[in-house]
This record gives structure tokens, sequence and C-alpha cells, in this order.
């Protein structure tokens, strides 16, 4: 019988200071949402085991020299889309790659550090990916929103693998 994990106030708490400053320890939650080092600790290590949090360090494009940001959407001819998705997904400068549905079969964001290595990646790098019928380079000029808080918390209900409550 699986159980989806249920978070409550005192959880989203919790997680709103970490994504504050993920730096904080658990004395420092806990002195902020009037807890224990203990109570914070343990609601951390319970939701890490259920694979609903992951403490991780997130770092900005330009401060490592990146000021190049591309989205290329990608049609496949030839070769399983995945495929292709999992190889151009293993090259350094993709830093995102998504199957998709529409007009093309994937979606990916890449990080250049300039545009000197533009040609270089989609004429070299790119090009030597079997499979690839049509790329859809877009330059992107500002970034309006980029939000890494990966999954929208919602509080859900204890249920069994057949959805009875």
């Amino acid at each position: 019988m699986s159980q989806v994990f249920s978070f409550d106030a005192t959880d989203v708490a919790i997680i709103r200071e970490l994504r504050a400053n993920g730096r904080a320890n658990n004395q420092q939650i806990a002195e902020k949402l009037g807890l224990t080092a203990t109570t914070v600790s343990t609601r951390i290590r319970r939701m890490e085991d259920a694979d609903q949090l992951r403490v991780v360090a997130v770092s900005d494009f330009s401060a490592h020299g990146f000021n190049v940001l591309l989205r290329i959407s990608v049609s496949v001819d030839g070769r399983p889309a995945s495929e292709v998705a999992n190889e151009l997904a293993a090259l350094p400068e993709v830093v995102a790659a998504h199957m998709v549905t529409g007009g093309y079969d994937i979606d990916m964001l890449v990080a250049l550090h300039d545009f000197d290595d533009l040609s270089g990646f989609l004429l070299d790098k790119l090009s030597g990916v079997r499979g690839i019928r049509t790329l859809t380079p877009a330059i992107v000029v500002d970034i309006i929103k980029y939000n890494f808080e990966v999954a929208p918390i919602e509080s859900r209900s204890t249920t069994s693998a057949t959805g009875a409550a």
C-alpha cells in the first residue's frame, strides 16, 4: 500500500524558511517558527525520506560567466525522440531538456559564455547528434521569471494505492 505524503502548515513554514535562506541551520529555522531544532530536523528528514524535499544550491548563470541563454526547440526524425533528448541532455551546455508535445519533440535551455560560442555549439556539437531534423533556436533577451522552486506544495490527504482515503 503506497501513501501520498501530506504536508501540514509546519512543513510548509519550514520549506518557506529554507527557500528564503537555504543556509539556515535547524536552530535558526526553529527560532523563527517557534519550534525546537529537533522538530525542524525531524520534519526535514521526514520530507527528504519521502522524496518530497531536496535542499540544493542554486547558482546564477551570469555569476559563472554564462551570458547567453538559448531556448532551442528540436524536431526529431529517424530515431526515437527520447534517445535524442538523452544525448542532448548529456551536453554540458544544456541545462534543461524536456520532451514536449506540439510542433516540436524536444525543448531545451542552453547556457553559453558568449555569442562566440554560439556557432560552435549549433554547428559542431548539435550537428553530431543523429536524428535531429530541425532546430529552432531563440535567444533569451530578458528573464522575467526564473522560479527554481521545483514544485508547488499542496496539502494532500493520505491515500492508498487504490485511491481510497
